[in-house]
């Protein structure tokens, strides 16, 4: 197959206010290393990425160059200043990557754990299909109410998945559906959720339930704890 540019836009522009820390929670440290770190790690030791768009705050590119990047000198990274919204921060990534760029993903700055067989096969299922997001099977029965609280159904679990990022789009076909998204006034929960409204279908890709968000001060406890599994593993 031929080999295609493809550049990953991680936007870690949100305050992250669950967190109730003083620091952006990108900042916050696991074993001594800072979220944002481990998730650049695993797109920067991909052979498959090409460039990574990091959309962050315009105030805090001296405390991400101080405690994120002069540590590791990362090759791959560029800086662009994010947007009022996770969507615009996106944007404004897709703007940003090389002109060559043929595939771009998305993925969450606070999703450290990342493994690199999910990267490399959500490439590789784009190339096929156009669009791929990363998901894994809904654990819980899910249930949907109305705005009184009353449950009005309960979708069949099997046909649900819990979406996850990576996010992978062939990169024409991102832009098309930001940029319509923004003559329309519309907000996506996702960027699947815009390229979904163009028509275009979009293929799940299997993940891994250790690839959590970090959102609440329980999270680091749970990350941390899965990066001791994973060294065991590979001591």
């Amino acid at each position: 197959m031929e080999r295609r540019l493809t550049s990953v836009i991680i936007p870690a522009a949100g305050q992250g206010s669950r967190m109730n820390a003083p620091v952006n929670k990108q900042y916050l440290k696991i074993k001594q290393k800072p979220v944002l770190a481990y998730t650049l790690d695993a797109f920067e030791q991909c052979p498959l990425i090409d460039e990574i768009i990091l959309v962050i705050n315009q105030d805090e590119f001296e405390i991400c160059r101080r405690e994120v990047l002069k540590p590791d000198r990362y090759a791959k990274v560029k800086l662009v200043a994010g947007g009022r919204t996770r969507q615009e921060s996106v944007y404004n990534g897709l703007m940003a990557v090389a002109p060559q760029t043929a595939i771009v993903m998305t993925h969450d700055g606070a999703r450290p754990m990342i493994q690199q067989a999910v990267i490399e096969k959500s490439i590789h299922e784009t190339s096929r299909y156009g669009a791929t997001v990363v998901g894994v099977p809904a654990k819980n029965t899910i249930k949907i109410i109305d705005d009184q609280g009353f449950v009005e159904s309960t979708p069949d679990r099997n046909y649900l998945v819990e979406i996850q990022t990576p996010q992978t789009f062939e990169y024409t076909l991102l832009k098309k559906a930001h940029q319509q998204a923004i003559e329309m006034g519309i907000a996506g929960t996702d960027d699947a959720f815009l390229v979904e409204r163009l028509g275009y279908p979009v293929k799940i890709v299997s993940g891994d339930y250790s690839n959590i968000k970090i959102t609440t001060p329980e999270d680091l406890i749970i990350a941390e704890a899965i990066i001791r599994q994973l060294e065991k593993k590979h001591q």
